[in-house]
């Protein structure tokens, strides 16, 4: 080992020996197998933090199953598919400033490089490169033979396959849907081809036509049953709007809606427009009930938001009765209003248990919400509308729809109001905006002759649904966010004109989007690694695909079919037999809605249930000192700046320790320096215990030895249930700073002779974590050391540790636990009175008590305590009776602690233990120390003895 930790050094070393030897190229084997995939990144930027998390997560999980003696194999690939990297490679091109800013100073491309990526594949074969090298900084265990990107020839074959079986299925089809769409790309947008407003969805609104004069004001609004309640409108009187004809009828709409209405599947005109305030003062007709209603004025009114003319429902909308008894005192005659407001009856027609006629009013009041700029409207809000949709029932003024469950009205009440050409249906985004790559805001737009994916068909998600039945999630609580995705999915386009990406077998002019060719890629690392060793591309036929991966037809006629030999046709189902199904796909939160989905959908509908996949992990974000990362926008930490800084293992350290599951992680400057420091002093400490020559490992134990040993059984323990549970902070706590903070106890205790054997145990708890620190010290004990069981040459592979519940020792860890307590109660006296002790006297818990804890302890069991019953119990008792002064004071001391109540103070003798520890107590604070029992404290001026207590002795300092 080297003298001093240099991470680079070491780091590179092995890595370049794993490359070198294959170490994680994984082949079948009479083993059980472990096949765990990440998602492959996307290739138009650098690996960032959140790659990192991600990507080290599966790594550790890899590692440690690899360790479990399992079959691992960890593969990785390239997503290039799609458009942003042909919108990035048209703007490096047309030389952009603001492009060229956000990666020569968020991703580290020098200018001059960053000036050859003109074109599609020289960015692909530039980020790839990266991409590989930066996965390779940070040690990650991947079999890159099987690495391909997204467009390589043999993968658009696998994908035309997948296609043609998912439309013989019936699942692609032709029509017209509502997709997010970018007017500048003229294509439907993905996940992947958005800047902003990665989360919004497509949501379908009902516009509500109430008639003015012959002109239609749609209203938008996600609960048409309030129609019933519309007391008036609200229009932003200095917007104006747009005068349009629409299928016929003249609408009234902001302009922005007017915009948005091109997009659909009407037929629209622009013939005019009209001031919002030439609007207000005026009655429209409710079409529902025949009501006239006032239009009033409203500044926060939206134009961009559905069709910039709002209906007020204020006995059910908080926003909209705070905002009508705003008005209540203000001058409105300017719009031609001279009526009190105040005469406007509000309407009931929704019954809630938690709430009288209206809850709007009501909720606001509950919560004091002074008017509509309050915060707390925004509660008052979500509040009513939860308990109204949850428990709400439409009221006898609704007429045949009355007794109906609000949670079930919506599309009984649509539909009838679409037939009567009362309502229409509105698509609008679940926010705003969102901007496509290209930097085109973006729309919903109604597409003709499109193919879709019919996510929405009820017999497939039924059957996705018992997938994800039959996986393990974790965490566990993603469950209920998933079933939630899939009842939500609706169709899909899955298809585009412009891009990166495999035609449509069947229909040439169209690319497959980019997120519909990334879903069952996991089989194709299977065969990528045949295809990268020179399999002949143009054999790829349907057939040949048809029996590697779904066992129909024979291996001779397909090697007939594509003069691929038999043998291997045969050697390559075999594979992907014995790998498949996944048995664990780990992904970051942010593609449970749909990368995560689809990759389900597209399993249940391709594979038997076999083949299905068997756990999914999900997760956080990280941010960067407290700031949301942007690889557009900054702040941006890239995997190799991370690793360039401090180090592959630091790195990783510090990622895995942040967060784990669904939290989110923040990486702090700060916080990876400490970390640093801990990893320096886990080699150092490793060095010095393989160099000592004082340890005699054959000595009999003492009682901090089996103290030491007890506390790494457990350690082992917590580590494997954690990583079990992929639980990576728990796991590095244990593995890593609890395990220091017991070396620390028990050198400082002079503890020695179990070093090696805790360092044997210790440096393979900490091997999937920190991977390179961990090979060079069992490297260098190999070399020194090794040991009767022997050394793999590489930790990589070496067995993890398993506890062993006999070397489990609770007598010793009482022991010392309440040593470590008493010393550090008399720390505390010191440190208060800032006095060095003369001498120190200790008093053990008299007997009288310990029989009283059992006393409760035993009561516990059967019943609720209270004073009353512990006393009752223990004054039955001769030892207790005796001092029936001071039991009542104590009785009320263990009550107050009866949540913590245990019997472990009961399982030792402390007055024997502190003894035989005098020695080194008297050592540690150079003083005399005297140990009594408090039922013979022999001088005791201050009376301390009194206030001993079972695994609490009384201290007395002179």
């Amino acid at each position: 080992m080297l003298e001093d930790y240099r991470a680079s050094e070491i780091e590179s070393k092995w890595q370049q020996k794993w490359a070198e030897e294959g170490v994680f190229n994984a082949e079948p084997a009479l083993r059980k197998k472990f096949f765990i995939t990440i998602p492959y990144p996307y290739l138009n930027g650098n690996l960032h933090a959140g790659h990192t998390r991600t990507f080290t997560i599966g790594d550790v999980v890899a590692r440690y199953r690899r360790m479990k003696e399992e079959n691992v194999l960890f593969p990785m690939g390239f997503h290039v598919t799609g458009t942003p990297i042909v919108g990035l490679s048209e703007l490096v091109k047309n030389r952009d400033p603001e492009i060229e800013k956000v990666y020569t100073e968020h991703h580290d491309i020098p200018p001059e490089v960053f000036a050859t990526l003109t074109t599609p594949q020289a960015i692909v074969d530039y980020f790839r490169r990266e991409s590989k090298l930066a996965m390779q900084s940070i040690g990650y265990s991947i079999d890159w033979r099987r690495e391909f990107t997204t467009t390589d020839p043999a993968y658009k074959k696998f994908i035309e396959w997948q296609y043609g079986i998912l439309r013989g299925l019936g699942y692609v089809s032709k029509g017209s849907h509502p997709v997010r769409w970018c007017p500048n790309d003229e294509n439907p947008v993905e996940d992947h081809d958005i800047l902003k407003g990665e989360e919004a969805t497509i949501i379908d609104f009902a516009l509500i036509k109430f008639r003015l004069d012959g002109k239609v004001l749609p209203c938008a609004t996600l609960r048409p049953e309030t129609v019933f309640g519309v007391t008036n409108l609200w229009v932003n009187p200095e917007v104006v709007h747009a005068v349009a004809r629409v299928n016929g009828e003249t609408w009234i709409t902001s302009q922005e809606a007017y915009e948005k209405l091109t997009f659909t599947d009407r037929s629209v005109e622009r013939i005019g427009e009209v001031r919002g305030r030439d609007l207000i003062g005026k009655k429209v007709a409710n079409p529902l009930t025949g009501a006239e209603v006032l239009i009033l004025p409203a500044s926060f009114v939206d134009p961009d938001n559905g069709s910039g003319v709002v209906m007020s429902v204020p006995a059910h909308a908080p926003y909209d009765y705070l905002a009508l008894k705003d008005l209540y005192d203000q001058d409105l005659s300017g719009y031609g209003i001279t009526e009190d407001l105040r005469k406007i009856e509000f309407i009931s027609l929704i019954e809630v248990p938690d709430y009288g006629e209206f809850p709007a009013v009501e909720a606001t009041e509950e919560l004091g919400v002074k008017d509509q700029n309050d915060p707390r409207a925004e509660e008052a809000t979500k509040l009513v509308y939860r308990r109204e949709f949850h428990n709400g029932v439409l009221k006898e003024r609704t007429g045949k729809y009355a007794g109906v469950a609000v949670s079930k009205i919506k599309e009984i009440l649509l539909a009838d109001l679409i037939e009567e050409n009362v309502a229409e249906i509105f698509y609008e985004f679940s926010e705003t905006p969102v901007i496509c790559r290209c930097g085109t805001r973006c729309v919903v737009k109604m597409v003709k002759n499109q193919w879709f994916l019919n996510y929405s068909d009820p017999e497939w998600k039924g059957r996705v649904l018992d997938c994800l039945a039959g996986m393990r999630l974790i965490p566990e609580e993603i469950r209920t966010e998933f079933e939630n995705k899939i009842d939500w999915l609706k169709d899909k386009a899955c298809a585009r004109r412009k891009g990166l990406g495999t035609n449509l077998p069947w229909d040439k002019e169209w690319l497959i989007e980019s997120l519909g060719d990334s879903t069952i890629y996991m089989s194709y690392y299977i065969l990528a690694k045949y295809v990268n060793a020179g399999l002949e591309i143009d054999s790829l036929i349907s057939e040949f695909f048809d029996y590697i991966f779904l066992g129909k037809g024979d291996s001779a006629k397909v090697a007939d079919l594509t003069g691929i030999p038999a043998e291997t046709v045969e050697r390559i189902r075999e594979d992907f037999m014995y790998w498949y199904p996944v048995d664990l796909r780990s992904s970051g939160k942010d593609l449970v809605a749909n990368h995560l989905l689809f990759f389900l959908y597209h399993h249940v509908a391709i594979y038997p249930p076999s083949l299905w996949p068997k756990a999914m992990a999900v997760n956080g974000f990280v941010s960067l000192e407290g700031k949301k990362m942007s690889k557009s926008k900054g702040p941006l930490l890239t995997l190799r700046r991370a690793v360039d800084a401090n180090g592959a293992d630091v790195t990783r350290l510090y990622i895995l320790s942040n967060a784990e599951h669904t939290q989110d992680a923040d990486w702090r400057n700060e916080g990876v320096e400490s970390t640093r420091q801990q990893v320096v002093r886990f080699y150092n400490l490793a060095r010095e215990i393989i160099n000592d020559p004082e340890i005699d490992e054959s000595a009999e134990p003492e009682l901090i030895d089996r103290w030491m040993e007890s506390q790494m059984q457990r350690r082992i323990a917590e580590t494997t249930e954690a990583l079990e549970s992929i639980q990576t902070r728990r796991a590095v706590q244990s593995a890593f700073y609890h395990v220091i903070n017991d070396l620390r106890w028990y050198q400082r205790r002079g503890g020695k002779n179990r070093l090696k054997s805790v360092l044997d145990v210790w440096v393979r708890l900490m091997a999937p974590f920190t991977p390179h620190v961990c090979e060079e010290i069992w490297e260098e004990m190999a070399g020194q050391n090794a040991r009767s069981f022997g050394k793999d040459a590489y930790i990589s592979r070496a067995r993890w540790p398993e506890a062993d519940p006999e070397k489990i020792d609770p007598e010793a860890e009482m022991a010392e636990d309440l040593l470590e307590r008493t010393l550090s109660d008399v720390d505390e006296i010191i440190r208060v009175t800032g006095k060095q002790p003369e001498r120190i006297t200790l008093f053990t818990t008299p007997a009288w008590k310990r029989t009283m804890l059992k006393a409760a302890l035993d009561l516990k069991k059967v019943e609720s305590l209270d004073v009353g019953s512990i006393m009752k119990r223990a004054m039955a008792l001769p030892e207790v009776a005796s001092h029936k002064k001071e039991a009542p004071k104590y009785a009320q001391r263990l009550m107050k602690g009866a949540h913590a109540l245990n019997a472990d103070p009961l399982k030792i003798d402390e007055f024997e233990t502190l003894s035989r520890e005098k020695r080194y107590l008297e050592k540690t604070f150079g003083c005399k120390v005297a140990v009594y029992s408090a039922d013979e404290p022999g001088e005791d001026p201050m009376k301390k003895s009194r206030n001993a207590e079972p695994g609490r002795p009384a201290i007395f300092i002179e």
